[in-house]
C-alpha cells in the first residue's frame, strides 16, 4: 500500500474519531500515571461505563506533562469542549462518569481545563494553566493527545510525512535542511545536529551507523522516557531521517531495562513500521532500507557516556575510551557512527514535517527551538515541560 493512501485511511479515521457519537475519555497511563494509580482509575471507568450502559471509546494515552496532578483524565462529549481532571481516584471517576456523562454536570468544581469549543463557564482553558502557557511544544507535540499504540494516529497528525519529504530530497538537503534548522544536541553538549551528521556522512567507509541514546540516567530525569511512551513514532522517525541524511542502513535504540513500559511502546512502534513499509528494505519503494534494534541496557549510569554505550552494544564493559578518534570517525565496531538523544530525533522529525524556518522561529539567536525540562524535588508542580530556548529558569521553576 502506498504511504499517500496509508495517510488518506489514517486521517479518515482521526476525522471519525473527532467526529464520533460516543462519549471518549483519554486516561494518562504513562509510567507517572500508573504510579499514581492510573490503571485503578481506568478500571473504575470501565466498570462505572458498563453499569450505566454507556458505550465510549476508552483511550490509553501517554503523560501530558502535569504529574503533579496525576492521574490525569480527558472527558469528551460529542460537541463539547475536552474537560481535563487531575487527582482522579477510582472513586472520583466513577462520580465524573455518573455526574457529567449521566447528568450532563461537568463538575467546573473538579475540573482542571477545558481544550476546544466555547469553554464551559467555570472552567479555565486548559493549556492557560500556569504550567503550560509559556510552552511550545514541539518533541512534546502528540504526547497526551494520541494513542502512542496507534501508529495510524501518529500518522494522520503528519506522521511520517517528514520522512516522505526527506526521501524525494538528497541526503545532502536534508543535511542542510536540519543545519538551517540550527537544532542542536539535546542530550547536553549542544552540539550543532546538522554539523555532526555531516562529519560522520563525509567520513569513508561504505557501513555507517546510527544510535538513539534512550540511557537517561540522571535522578529525576524523565524526559526522554516519557516521549518515547507518548509518541515513540516521533523519534524514530526522526532516527529514519537522520540514517537517509547519514548513508547509514542500520541503527540501534539504546535504552535502559528500567524502562519496560518504553521498551513495550518501541516495539510495537518498529512492528507496525515494518507492517507499513516504513523499516526495512527499500522502504517506502525508495532505495533506502534501514534496520533499527532495540539493545537494552542494564542500568549503569556510565552508559549514558557515547562511547560506553558502544562498547555496551558490542558486547563489552560499558567502559568510556579516549577521544580522537571520535565516533563520527570510528565508532561502533569501527564505524563511522552518529548518536543523537531521544529528544534530539524527535525534533527532527517535526524540522522536516514543517520545515527549518519554522523551527528556528523559536528560541534564542544561538540557540533554536525547544528543550524539554523534567521538574522534580521540592517544588509546587513537578513534571514535564518543554519551552522555548532563551527562557530563564527562575521562570521554569517559579512560573
Amino acid at each position: 500500500m502506498k504511504f499517500d493512501e496509508i495517510r488518506r485511511r489514517a486521517i479518515a479515521e482521526w476525522e471519525a474519531l473527532e467526529k464520533s457519537a460516543k462519549p471518549r475519555i483519554l486516561v494518562g497511563a504513562g509510567t507517572c500515571g500508573q504510579a499514581a494509580g492510573a490503571m485503578a482509575v481506568l478500571e473504575a471507568i470501565n466498570s462505572a461505563l458498563a453499569r450505566h450502559k454507556i458505550k465510549a471509546i476508552v483511550t490509553q494515552v501517554g503523560c501530558i506533562g502535569l504529574c503533579y496532578t496525576e492521574p490525569l483524565i480527558n472527558i469528551i462529549k460529542p460537541g463539547r469542549p475536552h474537560i481535563y481532571y487531575g487527582d482522579v481516584t477510582p472513586e472520583l471517576a466513577t462520580q465524573l462518569i455518573e455526574d457529567y456523562l449521566v447528568n450532563d454536570n461537568p463538575r467546573p468544581d473538579l475540573a482542571l481545563g477545558t481544550v476546544g469549543g466555547d469553554g464551559v463557564e467555570g472552567i479555565p482553558e486548559f493549556f492557560e494553566l500556569p504550567m503550560l502557557k509559556p510552552q511550545v511544544r514541539i518533541a512534546l507535540r502528540n504526547c497526551g493527545i494520541i494513542d502512542p499504540q496507534d501508529i495510524n494516529q501518529y500518522i494522520a497528525r503528519d506522521g511520517y510525512s517528514g520522512l516522505v519529504k526527506a526521501l524525494g530530497m538528497k541526503p545532502q538537503e536534508v543535511l542542510e535542511e536540519v543545519k538551517k534548522s540550527g537544532l542542536r544536541g539535546r542530550g547536553g553538549a549542544g552540539f550543532p545536529t546538522g554539523m555532526k551528521w555531516e562529519f560522520c556522512r563525509k567520513s569513508p567507509g561504505t557501513v555507517k551507523y546510527v544510535i538513539c541514546n534512550a540511557d537517561e540516567g540522571d535522578p529525576g530525569a524523565f524526559m526522554d522516557r516519557s516521549l518515547l511512551e507518548g509518541d515513540p513514532h516521533a523519534v524514530l522517525e526522526g532516527i529514519l531521517i537522520g540514517a537517509y541524511a547519514i548513508g547509514a542502513s542500520q541503527g540501534y535504540i539504546y535504552i535502559r531495562a528500567e524502562y519496560p513500559l518504553a521498551i513495550e511502546r518501541l516495539k510495537l512502534a518498529l512492528s507496525q513500521m515494518e507492517d507499513y513499509g516504513l523499516l526495512g528494505d527499500n522502504i517506502l519503494g525508495s532505495n533506502f532500507s534501514f534496520h533499527l534494534k532495540i539493545k537494552q541496557g542494564a542500568g549503569a549510569f556510565v552508559c549514558g557516556e557515547e562511547t560506553a554505550l558502544m562498547a555496551s552494544i558490542e558486547g563489552k564493559r560499558g567502559t568510556p575510551r579516549s577521544r580522537p578518534p571520535f565516533p563520527a570517525q570510528s565508532g561502533l565496531w569501527g564505524k563511522p557512527t552518529n548518536i543523537n538523544n531521544v529528544e534530539t530525533w524527535g525534533n527532527v522529525s517535526a524540522i522536516l514535517q514543517k520545515g527549518a524556518g519554522w523551527y528556528a522561529g523559536y528560541g534564542s539567536e544561538k540557540s533554536k527551538g525547544t528543550k524539554t525540562f523534567a521538574l522534580a524535588g521540592k517544588i509546587v508542580r513537578t513534571g514535564l515541560i518543554e519551552v522555548p530556548m532563551g527562557i530563564q529558569l527562575q521562570d521554569i521553576i517559579y512560573g
